[in-house]
Protein backbone atom coordinates (compact mmCIF):
# COMPACT_ATOMS: atom_id res chain seq x y z
CA UNK A 1 0.00 0.00 0.00
CA UNK A 2 1.68 3.38 -0.60
CA UNK A 3 2.05 5.81 1.55
CA UNK A 4 0.29 8.99 2.13
CA UNK A 5 2.48 10.76 4.13
CA UNK A 6 5.11 10.23 1.13
CA UNK A 7 2.26 11.42 -1.50
CA UNK A 8 1.35 14.39 1.04
CA UNK A 9 5.40 15.44 1.01
CA UNK A 10 5.92 15.28 -2.80
CA UNK A 11 2.55 17.57 -3.85
CA UNK A 12 4.00 20.10 -0.93
CA UNK A 13 7.55 19.70 -2.72
CA UNK A 14 6.11 20.99 -5.86
CA UNK A 15 4.14 23.85 -4.31
CA UNK A 16 0.56 21.98 -3.81
CA UNK A 17 -0.10 21.93 0.18
CA UNK A 18 -3.10 19.62 0.05
CA UNK A 19 -5.99 20.59 1.94
CA UNK A 20 -8.34 18.51 3.82
CA UNK A 21 -10.35 17.40 0.76
CA UNK A 22 -7.27 16.90 -1.35
CA UNK A 23 -5.82 14.44 1.66
CA UNK A 24 -9.03 12.46 1.90
CA UNK A 25 -9.12 11.58 -1.84
CA UNK A 26 -5.27 10.75 -1.47
CA UNK A 27 -6.21 8.18 1.28
CA UNK A 28 -8.88 6.56 -0.39
CA UNK A 29 -6.78 6.12 -3.30
CA UNK A 30 -3.91 4.28 -1.19
CA UNK A 31 -6.81 2.26 0.01
CA UNK A 32 -7.43 0.93 -3.30
CA UNK A 33 -7.04 -3.30 -3.39
CA UNK A 34 -4.34 -3.93 -6.40
CA UNK A 35 -4.25 -7.32 -7.06
CA UNK A 36 -1.60 -8.90 -9.26
CA UNK A 37 -4.16 -11.68 -9.36
CA UNK A 38 -7.07 -12.14 -11.28
CA UNK A 39 -10.33 -13.44 -10.24
CA UNK A 40 -13.86 -13.23 -11.32
CA UNK A 41 -14.99 -13.62 -7.26
CA UNK A 42 -12.62 -10.68 -6.47
CA UNK A 43 -13.45 -8.65 -9.33
CA UNK A 44 -17.45 -8.48 -8.23
CA UNK A 45 -16.88 -8.24 -4.66
CA UNK A 46 -17.94 -5.12 -2.83
CA UNK A 47 -14.49 -5.19 -1.18
CA UNK A 48 -13.20 -5.21 -4.16
CA UNK A 49 -13.97 -1.87 -6.18
CA UNK A 50 -13.50 -1.97 -10.28
CA UNK A 51 -11.59 1.94 -9.73
CA UNK A 52 -12.56 5.39 -9.20
CA UNK A 53 -14.08 8.09 -10.78
CA UNK A 54 -12.63 11.33 -9.34
CA UNK A 55 -14.78 14.33 -10.62
CA UNK A 56 -14.68 18.18 -9.48
CA UNK A 57 -13.61 21.93 -10.74
CA UNK A 58 -10.62 22.52 -12.80
CA UNK A 59 -7.71 23.22 -10.92
CA UNK A 60 -8.55 21.65 -8.03
CA UNK A 61 -5.45 18.89 -8.35
CA UNK A 62 -7.25 15.99 -9.64
CA UNK A 63 -5.02 15.04 -12.32
CA UNK A 64 -1.78 16.06 -10.07
CA UNK A 65 -2.73 13.73 -7.10
CA UNK A 66 -3.67 11.03 -9.23
CA UNK A 67 -0.37 10.71 -11.12
CA UNK A 68 1.72 11.78 -7.61
CA UNK A 69 -0.62 8.48 -6.44
CA UNK A 70 0.61 6.11 -9.10
CA UNK A 71 4.11 7.30 -9.03
CA UNK A 72 4.45 6.14 -5.34
CA UNK A 73 3.07 2.80 -6.34
CA UNK A 74 6.58 1.93 -8.00
CA UNK A 75 4.79 -0.30 -10.50
CA UNK A 76 5.53 -1.00 -14.18
CA UNK A 77 2.63 -2.22 -14.81
CA UNK A 78 0.34 1.23 -15.11
CA UNK A 79 -0.88 3.08 -18.49
CA UNK A 80 -2.06 6.87 -18.54
CA UNK A 81 -3.74 8.18 -21.05
CA UNK A 82 -5.62 11.63 -21.81
CA UNK A 83 -9.23 10.60 -22.48
CA UNK A 84 -8.88 11.93 -26.08
CA UNK A 85 -5.59 10.56 -26.96
CA UNK A 86 -7.14 7.13 -25.65
CA UNK A 87 -10.12 7.34 -28.25
CA UNK A 88 -8.24 8.51 -31.35
CA UNK A 89 -5.65 5.28 -30.26
CA UNK A 90 -9.74 3.30 -29.79
CA UNK A 91 -10.73 4.44 -32.96
CA UNK A 92 -7.97 3.94 -34.87
CA UNK A 93 -7.82 -0.14 -33.46
CA UNK A 94 -10.76 -0.20 -34.98
CA UNK A 95 -10.55 1.01 -38.51
CA UNK A 96 -7.76 -1.83 -38.66
CA UNK A 97 -9.81 -4.48 -36.84
CA UNK A 98 -12.69 -3.60 -39.48
CA UNK A 99 -13.22 -7.52 -40.08
CA UNK A 100 -12.58 -9.44 -37.06
CA UNK A 101 -15.30 -10.20 -35.17
CA UNK A 102 -16.03 -8.10 -31.81
CA UNK A 103 -13.36 -5.65 -32.23
CA UNK A 104 -13.04 -4.07 -29.37
CA UNK A 105 -12.91 -7.30 -27.35
CA UNK A 106 -9.84 -7.96 -29.06
CA UNK A 107 -8.64 -4.05 -28.07
CA UNK A 108 -9.71 -4.29 -24.54
CA UNK A 109 -7.89 -7.63 -24.27
CA UNK A 110 -4.20 -6.14 -25.83
CA UNK A 111 -4.97 -2.80 -24.22
CA UNK A 112 -4.71 -4.74 -20.79
CA UNK A 113 -2.31 -6.98 -21.22
CA UNK A 114 0.60 -7.18 -18.49
CA UNK A 115 -1.76 -4.15 -16.84
CA UNK A 116 -2.98 -3.44 -13.18
CA UNK A 117 -4.12 0.04 -13.59
CA UNK A 118 -5.50 2.18 -16.16
CA UNK A 119 -5.53 5.79 -15.68
CA UNK A 120 -7.90 8.24 -18.01
CA UNK A 121 -7.76 11.81 -17.57
CA UNK A 122 -10.08 14.56 -18.49
CA UNK A 123 -12.94 11.97 -18.73
CA UNK A 124 -15.28 14.09 -20.87
CA UNK A 125 -17.54 12.35 -23.73
CA UNK A 126 -18.64 14.92 -25.96
CA UNK A 127 -18.41 12.81 -29.66
CA UNK A 128 -21.81 10.44 -30.63
CA UNK A 129 -18.45 8.07 -32.12
CA UNK A 130 -17.10 7.72 -28.58
CA UNK A 131 -20.27 7.81 -26.54
CA UNK A 132 -21.54 4.89 -28.21
CA UNK A 133 -18.34 2.61 -27.53
CA UNK A 134 -16.99 4.19 -24.27
CA UNK A 135 -19.01 2.21 -21.66
CA UNK A 136 -18.86 -0.88 -23.25
CA UNK A 137 -14.89 -0.25 -23.59
CA UNK A 138 -14.93 0.38 -19.60
CA UNK A 139 -16.70 -2.93 -18.89
CA UNK A 140 -14.26 -4.99 -20.72
CA UNK A 141 -11.34 -3.05 -19.32
CA UNK A 142 -12.46 -3.77 -15.87
CA UNK A 143 -13.38 -7.41 -17.02
CA UNK A 144 -10.29 -8.23 -17.44
CA UNK A 145 -9.49 -7.33 -13.67
CA UNK A 146 -7.60 -4.02 -14.38
CA UNK A 147 -8.27 -0.39 -11.91
CA UNK A 148 -9.75 1.79 -14.06
CA UNK A 149 -9.14 5.57 -12.29
CA UNK A 150 -10.82 8.18 -13.92
CA UNK A 151 -11.16 12.31 -13.44
CA UNK A 152 -13.38 14.73 -14.97
CA UNK A 153 -14.74 17.66 -14.69
CA UNK A 154 -18.53 16.32 -14.48
CA UNK A 155 -20.60 14.33 -12.44
CA UNK A 156 -20.93 10.87 -14.07
CA UNK A 157 -24.80 11.77 -14.56
CA UNK A 158 -23.36 14.85 -16.34
CA UNK A 159 -21.44 13.25 -18.64
CA UNK A 160 -22.66 14.07 -22.55
CA UNK A 161 -25.67 15.94 -21.92
CA UNK A 162 -28.14 16.29 -24.45
CA UNK A 163 -25.75 14.00 -26.77
CA UNK A 164 -27.46 11.93 -29.38
CA UNK A 165 -28.39 8.41 -28.42
CA UNK A 166 -27.35 9.30 -24.73
CA UNK A 167 -30.10 6.79 -23.51
CA UNK A 168 -27.73 3.71 -25.16
CA UNK A 169 -24.57 5.48 -23.94
CA UNK A 170 -25.91 5.56 -20.44
CA UNK A 171 -26.86 1.86 -20.28
CA UNK A 172 -23.44 0.85 -21.04
CA UNK A 173 -22.13 3.26 -18.66
CA UNK A 174 -24.03 3.28 -15.90
CA UNK A 175 -23.63 -1.03 -15.65
CA UNK A 176 -19.36 0.05 -15.53
CA UNK A 177 -20.31 2.76 -12.50
CA UNK A 178 -22.08 -0.35 -10.44
CA UNK A 179 -18.70 -1.16 -9.02
CA UNK A 180 -16.75 2.14 -9.47
CA UNK A 181 -15.84 4.66 -6.21
CA UNK A 182 -17.44 8.01 -7.40
CA UNK A 183 -15.78 10.61 -5.39
CA UNK A 184 -15.97 14.57 -5.63
CA UNK A 185 -12.93 16.54 -5.01
CA UNK A 186 -14.34 19.47 -2.74
CA UNK A 187 -13.13 23.16 -2.26
CA UNK A 188 -12.88 26.11 -3.92
CA UNK A 189 -8.68 26.62 -3.44
CA UNK A 190 -7.52 26.10 -7.05
CA UNK A 191 -3.98 25.16 -6.24
CA UNK A 192 -2.23 26.25 -9.78
CA UNK A 193 -4.33 29.88 -9.63
CA UNK A 194 -2.89 30.45 -6.24
CA UNK A 195 0.87 29.10 -7.05
CA UNK A 196 0.93 30.94 -10.75
CA UNK A 197 -0.45 34.10 -8.75
CA UNK A 198 2.61 34.05 -6.21
CA UNK A 199 5.06 33.01 -8.65
CA UNK A 200 6.29 36.59 -8.99
CA UNK A 201 4.04 38.60 -6.68
CA UNK A 202 6.47 40.76 -4.93
CA UNK A 203 8.26 41.11 -8.58
CA UNK A 204 6.51 40.82 -11.43
CA UNK A 205 9.23 42.57 -14.17
CA UNK A 206 11.90 40.32 -12.57
CA UNK A 207 13.28 38.60 -15.98
CA UNK A 208 12.11 34.82 -15.84
CA UNK A 209 14.39 32.08 -17.85
CA UNK A 210 12.62 29.97 -20.43
CA UNK A 211 13.93 27.17 -17.95
CA UNK A 212 12.33 28.55 -14.96
CA UNK A 213 8.72 28.81 -16.83
CA UNK A 214 9.02 25.21 -18.17
CA UNK A 215 9.83 23.89 -14.63
CA UNK A 216 6.64 25.80 -13.24
CA UNK A 217 4.76 24.21 -15.83
CA UNK A 218 5.86 20.57 -15.54
CA UNK A 219 5.09 21.10 -11.41
CA UNK A 220 1.43 22.27 -11.79
CA UNK A 221 0.19 20.39 -14.23
CA UNK A 222 1.88 17.18 -14.17
CA UNK A 223 2.92 17.02 -17.95
CA UNK A 224 2.98 14.16 -19.44
CA UNK A 225 5.06 12.77 -23.13
CA UNK A 226 2.02 14.23 -24.85
CA UNK A 227 3.53 17.83 -24.89
CA UNK A 228 4.15 19.54 -28.41
CA UNK A 229 6.02 22.25 -30.05
CA UNK A 230 3.42 23.34 -32.17
CA UNK A 231 -0.35 24.45 -32.17
CA UNK A 232 -2.94 23.14 -34.77
CA UNK A 233 -5.32 25.96 -34.82
CA UNK A 234 -8.31 26.05 -37.25
CA UNK A 235 -6.48 23.65 -39.71
CA UNK A 236 -2.92 25.68 -39.42
CA UNK A 237 -0.16 25.04 -37.92
CA UNK A 238 1.89 27.87 -35.15
CA UNK A 239 4.60 27.64 -33.28
CA UNK A 240 4.63 27.62 -29.61
CA UNK A 241 6.91 26.91 -26.76
CA UNK A 242 4.01 24.66 -25.15
CA UNK A 243 0.92 22.85 -25.56
CA UNK A 244 -0.62 20.02 -23.94
CA UNK A 245 -4.38 19.10 -23.21
CA UNK A 246 -5.38 22.34 -21.48
CA UNK A 247 -2.08 24.58 -21.51
CA UNK A 248 -0.68 26.20 -23.89
CA UNK A 249 2.46 28.83 -23.57
CA UNK A 250 3.43 31.18 -26.93
CA UNK A 251 5.98 33.98 -27.11
CA UNK A 252 4.12 37.11 -27.77
CA UNK A 253 6.93 38.23 -30.48
CA UNK A 254 6.68 34.85 -32.39
CA UNK A 255 2.97 34.28 -32.45
CA UNK A 256 1.46 37.14 -33.00
CA UNK A 257 3.71 38.09 -35.46
CA UNK A 258 2.02 35.55 -37.55
CA UNK A 259 -1.38 36.40 -39.64
CA UNK A 260 -4.08 35.41 -36.93
CA UNK A 261 -7.20 36.60 -36.18
CA UNK A 262 -10.16 36.57 -34.08
CA UNK A 263 -11.48 33.10 -35.07
CA UNK A 264 -8.11 31.54 -33.70
CA UNK A 265 -8.27 33.60 -30.85
CA UNK A 266 -11.57 32.31 -30.15
CA UNK A 267 -10.50 28.47 -30.52
CA UNK A 268 -7.92 29.34 -28.10
CA UNK A 269 -9.68 30.92 -25.65
CA UNK A 270 -12.23 28.26 -25.42
CA UNK A 271 -9.78 25.00 -25.97
CA UNK A 272 -7.41 25.94 -22.89
CA UNK A 273 -7.27 26.43 -19.37
CA UNK A 274 -4.80 28.25 -19.02
CA UNK A 275 -2.24 30.05 -21.35
CA UNK A 276 1.19 31.40 -21.06
CA UNK A 277 2.60 34.26 -22.59
CA UNK A 278 6.28 35.27 -22.51
CA UNK A 279 9.13 36.45 -24.68
CA UNK A 280 6.73 40.51 -25.04
CA UNK A 281 9.36 43.50 -27.07
CA UNK A 282 8.46 46.58 -27.44
CA UNK A 283 6.68 47.77 -30.42
CA UNK A 284 5.70 50.97 -32.19
CA UNK A 285 3.39 52.28 -35.18
CA UNK A 286 5.94 50.32 -37.57
CA UNK A 287 5.09 46.82 -35.63
CA UNK A 288 1.68 47.86 -35.51
CA UNK A 289 0.18 44.77 -36.99
CA UNK A 290 1.49 42.68 -34.08
CA UNK A 291 0.10 45.30 -31.44
CA UNK A 292 -3.27 44.63 -33.08
CA UNK A 293 -3.19 41.08 -32.88
CA UNK A 294 -2.16 41.21 -29.53
CA UNK A 295 -5.50 43.10 -28.35
CA UNK A 296 -8.13 41.11 -30.40
CA UNK A 297 -6.63 38.88 -28.48
CA UNK A 298 -6.56 40.15 -25.38
CA UNK A 299 -10.22 41.81 -25.98
CA UNK A 300 -11.75 37.76 -26.74
CA UNK A 301 -10.07 36.36 -24.05
CA UNK A 302 -10.60 38.74 -21.74
CA UNK A 303 -14.14 38.83 -22.83
CA UNK A 304 -14.58 34.42 -22.14
CA UNK A 305 -12.58 35.17 -18.58
CA UNK A 306 -9.72 32.76 -19.89
CA UNK A 307 -6.64 32.80 -17.59
CA UNK A 308 -3.06 33.64 -18.66
CA UNK A 309 -0.13 34.55 -17.06
CA UNK A 310 1.90 37.20 -18.76
CA UNK A 311 5.49 37.29 -18.37
CA UNK A 312 6.50 40.37 -18.95
CA UNK A 313 10.18 40.31 -17.57
CA UNK A 314 11.73 43.56 -17.67
CA UNK A 315 8.71 45.57 -20.03
CA UNK A 316 6.28 47.36 -18.48
CA UNK A 317 3.10 47.27 -19.86
CA UNK A 318 2.71 50.86 -20.91
CA UNK A 319 6.20 50.30 -23.27
CA UNK A 320 4.63 47.66 -25.31
CA UNK A 321 3.23 49.97 -27.57
CA UNK A 322 4.66 53.39 -27.95
CA UNK A 323 2.76 54.27 -31.17
CA UNK A 324 0.11 56.90 -31.84
CA UNK A 325 -2.16 54.97 -34.57
CA UNK A 326 -4.08 52.98 -32.19
CA UNK A 327 -3.39 54.85 -28.78
CA UNK A 328 -7.47 54.44 -27.82
CA UNK A 329 -7.15 50.85 -28.06
CA UNK A 330 -4.29 50.47 -26.97
CA UNK A 331 -5.06 52.69 -23.64
CA UNK A 332 -8.36 50.33 -22.76
CA UNK A 333 -5.98 46.73 -23.43
CA UNK A 334 -3.48 47.92 -20.78
CA UNK A 335 -6.05 48.63 -18.55
CA UNK A 336 -7.18 44.89 -19.12
CA UNK A 337 -4.18 43.71 -19.05
CA UNK A 338 -3.45 45.01 -15.51
CA UNK A 339 -6.76 43.51 -14.53
CA UNK A 340 -6.43 40.17 -15.74
CA UNK A 341 -3.20 39.94 -13.33
CA UNK A 342 -5.07 40.39 -10.15
CA UNK A 343 -6.09 37.79 -7.69
CA UNK A 344 -9.54 38.93 -8.18
CA UNK A 345 -9.51 38.31 -11.75
CA UNK A 346 -7.74 35.13 -11.86
CA UNK A 347 -10.13 33.58 -9.11
CA UNK A 348 -14.07 34.53 -10.41
CA UNK A 349 -13.48 32.60 -13.64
Amino acid sequence: MPNVKNIIDTLKNQGANPDLSQINLIEKLCKMNISNKFSFKKVFSKDNLLGTYIWGDVGRGKTLITKTYLKELKRDDIKSFHYIDLMSHIHDQLNKNSGVKNPLLKISKTLTKDTSIIFIDEFQVEDVADAMIIGDLLKLISGHGIKIILTSNAHPNDLYLDGLQRQKFLASFKIFLKNVNIHKLDGDIDYRTRNIIKFDEYDSNKIIPDEEIFKFIIDNFGLDQQKSDQILINDRKFSCKLVSNNILWIEFNDFFREATGSKDYTYISNKFDWIFISNFKKNNDDTIDIVRRFISFIDITYTNRTKIKFFFNDIAIESIYSGSKIENLWVRCKSRLSEMRTQEYLTNN
